[in-house]
């Protein structure tokens, strides 16, 4: 058992066969998808009649800083020297 909550665990393949291969816990591709589904689902809520400024605010704000936070993701991970 860790002395403390900051000491790292070793996983033993044996326990975990996905420690062995490198899988553990991540969505690598999963993550930016679903980030680009949601945000041109928030996109899509605009079809019909918006009935203020405040509807488009509250729907492309939020799908733009998504679509940001996925693309400057893709390009620290695409930079990343730990690949």
């Amino acid at each position: 058992m860790a002395s403390s909550s900051r000491e790292l665990v070793k996983v033993d393949p044996a326990d975990e066969p996905s420690a062995e291969w490198g899988w553990h816990g991540t969505f690598p591709k999963a993550i930016p998808t679903a980030g680009v589904v949601t945000a041109i689902l928030l996109c899509l809520i605009l079809i019909g009649h918006p009935a203020s400024w405040t509807e488009i605010l509250f729907a492309v704000v939020p799908a733009v800083v998504i679509l940001l936070a996925v693309v400057v993701g893709t390009l620290r991970k695409r930079n990343d020297w730990r690949r």
